[in-house]
Protein backbone atom coordinates (compact mmCIF):
# COMPACT_ATOMS: atom_id res chain seq x y z
CA UNK A 1 0.00 0.00 0.00
CA UNK A 2 1.23 3.38 -0.88
CA UNK A 3 2.18 6.07 1.79
CA UNK A 4 -0.75 8.54 1.95
CA UNK A 5 1.28 10.14 5.22
CA UNK A 6 4.40 11.28 6.69
CA UNK A 7 5.09 12.10 10.24
CA UNK A 8 8.32 14.34 10.96
CA UNK A 9 10.13 14.28 14.49
CA UNK A 10 10.87 17.58 14.87
CA UNK A 11 14.56 18.18 17.00
CA UNK A 12 17.57 16.68 14.92
CA UNK A 13 14.92 15.90 12.00
CA UNK A 14 13.36 19.29 11.05
CA UNK A 15 15.21 21.73 13.13
CA UNK A 16 18.87 20.95 14.93
CA UNK A 17 19.47 22.35 18.05
CA UNK A 18 22.86 24.11 18.26
CA UNK A 19 23.75 25.33 21.59
CA UNK A 20 26.16 27.80 20.82
CA UNK A 21 22.90 30.24 20.31
CA UNK A 22 21.59 29.64 23.87
CA UNK A 23 23.17 32.60 26.29
CA UNK A 24 26.51 32.77 27.43
CA UNK A 25 27.03 33.30 31.53
CA UNK A 26 29.38 32.31 34.03
CA UNK A 27 29.65 29.71 36.19
CA UNK A 28 32.47 29.41 38.91
CA UNK A 29 34.36 31.29 36.73
CA UNK A 30 33.55 28.71 33.43
CA UNK A 31 31.60 30.09 30.92
CA UNK A 32 28.27 27.96 29.56
CA UNK A 33 25.31 28.29 27.37
CA UNK A 34 22.05 28.33 29.30
CA UNK A 35 18.83 29.99 30.01
CA UNK A 36 19.72 30.50 33.76
CA UNK A 37 20.75 34.12 33.28
CA UNK A 38 17.33 35.14 31.54
CA UNK A 39 15.58 33.43 34.71
CA UNK A 40 17.54 34.68 37.12
CA UNK A 41 17.22 38.30 35.99
CA UNK A 42 13.13 37.52 36.45
CA UNK A 43 13.70 35.62 39.58
CA UNK A 44 15.24 39.17 40.73
CA UNK A 45 11.93 40.78 41.30
CA UNK A 46 10.77 38.45 43.84
CA UNK A 47 13.64 36.00 45.16
CA UNK A 48 16.80 38.88 44.97
CA UNK A 49 18.69 36.06 47.68
CA UNK A 50 18.46 33.49 44.85
CA UNK A 51 21.82 33.58 43.42
CA UNK A 52 22.76 32.82 39.37
CA UNK A 53 24.44 29.89 40.21
CA UNK A 54 21.90 28.50 42.87
CA UNK A 55 19.18 29.35 39.81
CA UNK A 56 21.33 27.44 37.22
CA UNK A 57 21.99 24.27 39.45
CA UNK A 58 18.09 24.23 40.50
CA UNK A 59 17.25 24.41 36.34
CA UNK A 60 19.90 21.51 35.96
CA UNK A 61 18.44 19.72 38.83
CA UNK A 62 14.98 20.19 37.62
CA UNK A 63 15.77 18.56 34.15
CA UNK A 64 17.60 15.58 35.70
CA UNK A 65 14.13 14.85 37.49
CA UNK A 66 12.12 15.21 34.28
CA UNK A 67 14.64 12.57 32.76
CA UNK A 68 14.25 10.37 35.25
CA UNK A 69 11.00 10.46 35.38
CA UNK A 70 10.47 9.97 31.18
CA UNK A 71 12.98 6.83 31.28
CA UNK A 72 10.76 4.44 33.80
CA UNK A 73 7.18 4.26 31.32
CA UNK A 74 8.14 8.15 28.50
CA UNK A 75 5.50 9.70 30.16
CA UNK A 76 6.30 13.24 29.41
CA UNK A 77 6.66 15.45 32.56
CA UNK A 78 5.04 19.20 31.44
CA UNK A 79 7.37 22.28 31.56
CA UNK A 80 5.07 23.68 34.30
CA UNK A 81 5.74 20.17 36.41
CA UNK A 82 9.48 20.64 35.68
CA UNK A 83 9.56 24.30 36.98
CA UNK A 84 7.55 23.35 39.64
CA UNK A 85 10.66 21.38 40.78
CA UNK A 86 12.99 24.01 40.05
CA UNK A 87 10.94 26.44 42.49
CA UNK A 88 10.94 23.70 44.74
CA UNK A 89 14.98 22.64 44.84
CA UNK A 90 15.31 27.11 45.43
CA UNK A 91 12.99 26.41 48.60
CA UNK A 92 10.65 28.94 46.95
CA UNK A 93 6.81 28.37 47.17
CA UNK A 94 5.52 29.04 43.66
CA UNK A 95 1.87 29.46 45.22
CA UNK A 96 3.03 33.01 46.88
CA UNK A 97 4.46 34.35 43.64
CA UNK A 98 2.47 36.58 41.76
CA UNK A 99 0.28 34.73 39.43
CA UNK A 100 1.71 33.75 35.86
CA UNK A 101 5.14 34.30 37.81
CA UNK A 102 6.05 30.33 36.69
CA UNK A 103 4.42 30.87 33.42
CA UNK A 104 7.09 33.97 32.70
CA UNK A 105 9.96 31.95 33.55
CA UNK A 106 9.01 29.17 31.32
CA UNK A 107 8.52 31.46 28.35
CA UNK A 108 11.74 32.36 28.74
CA UNK A 109 13.62 29.41 29.22
CA UNK A 110 11.70 28.09 26.26
CA UNK A 111 12.15 31.33 24.07
CA UNK A 112 15.67 30.86 24.50
CA UNK A 113 15.60 27.36 23.23
CA UNK A 114 13.73 27.78 20.43
CA UNK A 115 16.12 30.56 19.09
CA UNK A 116 18.65 27.87 19.43
CA UNK A 117 16.75 25.60 17.31
CA UNK A 118 18.08 26.14 13.56
CA UNK A 119 16.14 25.26 10.36
CA UNK A 120 18.14 24.51 7.78
CA UNK A 121 17.38 26.68 4.05
CA UNK A 122 17.06 23.30 2.11
CA UNK A 123 14.39 22.19 4.54
CA UNK A 124 11.25 24.48 3.38
CA UNK A 125 11.64 23.49 -0.54
CA UNK A 126 11.30 19.61 0.43
CA UNK A 127 8.44 19.94 2.73
CA UNK A 128 6.60 22.21 0.53
CA UNK A 129 6.79 19.34 -2.53
CA UNK A 130 6.61 16.54 -0.02
CA UNK A 131 3.06 18.46 0.99
CA UNK A 132 2.08 18.63 -2.44
CA UNK A 133 2.19 14.65 -2.72
CA UNK A 134 1.30 13.60 0.84
CA UNK A 135 -0.17 14.60 4.38
CA UNK A 136 2.39 16.10 6.57
CA UNK A 137 2.23 15.97 10.22
CA UNK A 138 5.12 16.63 13.23
CA UNK A 139 5.24 14.23 16.06
CA UNK A 140 7.73 15.68 18.52
CA UNK A 141 9.13 14.97 22.19
CA UNK A 142 9.21 18.24 23.96
CA UNK A 143 7.39 19.28 27.25
CA UNK A 144 6.04 22.53 25.89
CA UNK A 145 4.18 22.88 22.30
CA UNK A 146 3.94 26.94 22.10
CA UNK A 147 7.58 26.64 21.60
CA UNK A 148 7.45 23.81 19.00
CA UNK A 149 4.79 25.79 16.78
CA UNK A 150 6.96 29.19 17.12
CA UNK A 151 9.78 27.30 15.89
CA UNK A 152 8.00 25.86 12.80
CA UNK A 153 6.34 29.38 12.31
CA UNK A 154 9.41 31.12 12.67
CA UNK A 155 10.62 29.03 9.62
CA UNK A 156 7.56 29.96 7.59
CA UNK A 157 6.49 25.93 7.24
CA UNK A 158 3.92 25.36 9.77
CA UNK A 159 1.30 25.71 7.52
CA UNK A 160 2.27 23.43 5.62
CA UNK A 161 1.25 20.70 8.34
CA UNK A 162 -1.95 19.29 8.92
CA UNK A 163 -1.33 18.69 12.78
CA UNK A 164 1.67 19.17 14.80
CA UNK A 165 1.23 16.91 18.21
CA UNK A 166 3.87 17.20 20.81
CA UNK A 167 3.89 15.17 24.08
CA UNK A 168 3.19 17.44 26.50
CA UNK A 169 -0.47 17.71 25.10
CA UNK A 170 -0.63 14.20 24.70
CA UNK A 171 1.25 13.07 27.99
CA UNK A 172 3.05 10.05 26.71
CA UNK A 173 6.28 10.48 24.60
CA UNK A 174 7.79 8.34 21.27
CA UNK A 175 8.27 5.73 21.45
CA UNK A 176 4.74 4.86 22.79
CA UNK A 177 2.49 4.25 20.69
CA UNK A 178 -0.34 6.72 22.15
CA UNK A 179 1.09 9.63 20.27
CA UNK A 180 1.23 8.22 17.06
CA UNK A 181 -2.09 7.16 17.12
CA UNK A 182 -3.38 10.88 18.59
CA UNK A 183 -1.45 11.91 15.48
CA UNK A 184 -3.25 8.78 13.01
CA UNK A 185 -6.31 9.65 14.59
CA UNK A 186 -6.11 13.77 13.43
CA UNK A 187 -4.89 13.27 9.87
CA UNK A 188 -7.56 10.25 9.73
CA UNK A 189 -5.13 8.02 8.38
CA UNK A 190 -4.41 4.19 8.56
CA UNK A 191 -1.17 3.25 10.17
CA UNK A 192 -0.15 1.49 7.15
CA UNK A 193 -0.68 4.11 5.10
CA UNK A 194 2.22 6.72 6.91
CA UNK A 195 5.47 6.70 7.96
CA UNK A 196 7.54 7.97 10.80
CA UNK A 197 10.61 9.92 9.52
CA UNK A 198 13.50 10.77 12.06
CA UNK A 199 16.99 11.26 12.17
CA UNK A 200 20.19 11.98 14.00
CA UNK A 201 24.07 13.29 12.27
CA UNK A 202 27.13 13.11 13.85
CA UNK A 203 30.17 14.38 11.55
CA UNK A 204 30.03 12.81 8.36
CA UNK A 205 27.49 9.96 9.61
CA UNK A 206 23.71 10.10 9.86
CA UNK A 207 20.97 7.84 10.78
CA UNK A 208 17.08 8.26 9.17
CA UNK A 209 14.71 6.59 11.60
CA UNK A 210 11.08 5.33 10.40
CA UNK A 211 8.75 3.81 12.03
CA UNK A 212 5.76 1.26 10.24
CA UNK A 213 2.87 1.24 12.13
CA UNK A 214 0.92 -1.56 11.59
CA UNK A 215 -2.68 -1.78 12.41
CA UNK A 216 -2.64 -4.08 15.04
CA UNK A 217 0.68 -5.45 16.95
CA UNK A 218 4.38 -3.41 17.74
CA UNK A 219 5.76 -0.71 15.62
CA UNK A 220 8.69 -1.81 13.27
CA UNK A 221 11.96 0.59 13.41
CA UNK A 222 13.60 0.85 10.71
CA UNK A 223 17.18 2.61 10.42
CA UNK A 224 19.41 3.90 7.49
CA UNK A 225 22.50 4.61 7.94
CA UNK A 226 24.23 6.92 6.02
CA UNK A 227 27.58 8.42 4.79
CA UNK A 228 28.57 11.62 3.48
CA UNK A 229 30.92 11.09 0.59
CA UNK A 230 31.48 13.99 -2.03
CA UNK A 231 28.95 16.45 -0.71
CA UNK A 232 26.34 13.64 -1.06
CA UNK A 233 25.11 11.47 1.56
CA UNK A 234 24.59 7.46 0.89
CA UNK A 235 23.09 4.46 2.68
CA UNK A 236 25.75 2.08 3.74
CA UNK A 237 23.72 -0.31 6.18
CA UNK A 238 19.74 -0.74 6.71
CA UNK A 239 18.76 -1.71 10.23
CA UNK A 240 15.42 -3.61 10.95
CA UNK A 241 14.26 -4.01 14.55
CA UNK A 242 17.93 -3.99 15.95
CA UNK A 243 19.29 -6.15 13.09
CA UNK A 244 21.65 -4.77 10.90
CA UNK A 245 21.89 -5.58 7.17
CA UNK A 246 25.71 -5.49 7.47
CA UNK A 247 26.09 -7.25 10.44
CA UNK A 248 23.80 -10.07 9.36
CA UNK A 249 25.94 -10.46 5.65
CA UNK A 250 29.25 -9.67 7.72
CA UNK A 251 28.50 -13.50 9.82
CA UNK A 252 27.86 -14.88 6.62
CA UNK A 253 31.11 -13.58 5.14
CA UNK A 254 32.86 -15.11 8.62
CA UNK A 255 31.44 -18.32 8.09
CA UNK A 256 32.34 -19.09 4.54
CA UNK A 257 35.98 -17.90 5.11
CA UNK A 258 36.20 -20.17 8.26
CA UNK A 259 34.92 -22.79 7.06
CA UNK A 260 36.20 -22.34 3.17
CA UNK A 261 38.80 -19.75 2.04
CA UNK A 262 38.37 -15.98 1.20
CA UNK A 263 38.87 -16.80 -2.58
CA UNK A 264 35.49 -19.49 -2.50
CA UNK A 265 33.38 -16.49 -0.65
CA UNK A 266 34.34 -13.77 -3.79
CA UNK A 267 33.56 -17.26 -6.20
CA UNK A 268 30.56 -17.32 -4.47
CA UNK A 269 29.73 -13.68 -4.49
CA UNK A 270 30.51 -14.01 -8.37
CA UNK A 271 27.96 -16.85 -8.79
CA UNK A 272 25.03 -15.29 -7.67
CA UNK A 273 26.02 -11.79 -9.37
Amino acid sequence: MAYTAILFDLFDTLVRFDRERMPEIEINGKPVRSSAGLLHAILQAQAPEVGLERCYEALGASWREAERLRSIDHREVPAAERFAHFFLTLGLDESALPAGFGRSLIDAHRNALGRAAEFPPHHGPLLRRLAERYRLAVVSNFDYTPTALDILERAGVVELFETIVVSDEIGWRKPRRDIFDAALGRLGVRAEESLFVGDRADGSLAVVQTRLVPPKGPEVPIDYRLIEKDGRWRVYDVVIEGVSMVANYRTQFDRVIRSSSYAELVKRLKDKG
